[in-house]
């Protein structure tokens, strides 16, 4: 069985022209339900994750100052985002949503959160729009409710994630595998467990080889109890921010090549859905709804 948790309707203020695209959470909902890759019913409420939860990766200072609205300009200025009590509320929300979707992988195989990835969140920081590491804090929690002993992060956003890598360095329990742009943001990489750098104007055909050639490799070394796959849109070759030239059919055989590797040899996973900056939002839209399709064919 295939369920999705959304936080679209927790949207945030931004200054006009700002290239964060916040609109594609509630496309994105519209589409899959259009679409009919689930049924309304199916799309959850993600949880309010709880400064509990939180703390399991998090400082309690971040944590702190963050929801009370007292980041420094500089801190505000790495984040990327404007204060407000409504991103408060959407970044623990998504938060929840990875927490839930982790939760029900582990019970029926595969689960999907139509956010998250907020890979560039550090323990005491956020950076690149995102707050807080939902990929980090769920893992944690399960740990912590002993429904997992290790995780493998599958990050293909097309920038590295340099947050879950700093959080979970030296953690055998967390294996990280990251690949994405090498000159693409952040200009200061952090270590994982894995990394792959592509070259800009990487397409198709030697990416899906080099994932082929890793993937493998990497579920092999993680021997874990869950996946946690970050499916990011920015690969795409119309994305602003992305400086590779994968199409749709390349990212869908992706999505498909990752997601069947894990199903495969009895792995659940759980899917966020990171990045995405299109041009053209609704290629975006169209990139993840497309994650979404295939991760519901194992249902």
């Amino acid at each position: 069985m295939f369920r999705l948790w959304s936080s679209s309707r927790y949207t945030f203020p931004l200054p006009e022209g700002h290239r964060f695209p916040v609109a594609k959470y509630a496309l994105l909902r519209e589409r899959i339900v259009a679409d009919g890759i689930v049924a309304e019913a199916d799309i959850g409420e993600p949880h309010r994750a709880t400064t509990d939860e939180l703390l399991l990766v998090h400082t309690a200072d971040y944590v702190d100052r963050f929801t009370a609205g007292m980041l420094t300009a500089d801190e505000l200025r790495r984040l990327g985002l404007t204060w407000s009590p409504q991103l408060v509320e959407r970044s623990h929300r998504a938060v929840g949503g990875t927490i839930d979707a982790a939760r029900w992988a582990l019970d029926h195989g595969i689960a999907m959160n139509l956010a998250g990835g907020t890979h560039h969140a550090f323990a005491d920081r956020g950076e690149g729009f995102c707050v807080f590491n939902d990929v980090a804090v769920a893992i944690r929690v399960l740990q912590r409710e002993r429904r997992i002993a290790r995780a493998v992060v599958i990050d293909l956003d097309v920038h590295q994630g340099n947050g879950t890598h700093a959080i979970f360095a030296g953690d055998p329990t967390a294996y990280t595998f990251s690949m994405h742009g090498g000159r693409n943001f952040p200009f200061h990489k952090v270590p994982g467990s894995c990394d792959v750098e592509l070259d800009d104007g990487t397409a198709d055909h030697e990416y899906l080889d080099t994932l082929a050639t890793f993937l493998p490799r990497v579920l092999a070394a993680a021997d874990a109890d869950l996946a946690i796959y970050l499916a990011g849109a920015d690969p795409h070759e119309g994305d602003r921010l992305g400086r590779l030239r994968l199409t749709f059919d390349g990212l869908a055989r992706r999505d498909a090549m990752v997601i069947g590797a894990c199903r495969e040899i009895g792995l659940p996973v759980a899917i966020t859905i990171a990045g995405g900056y299109g041009r053209d939002i609704m290629d975006t839209v169209q990139v993840h709804a497309t994650t979404a399709r295939i991760a519901a064919s194992w249902r």
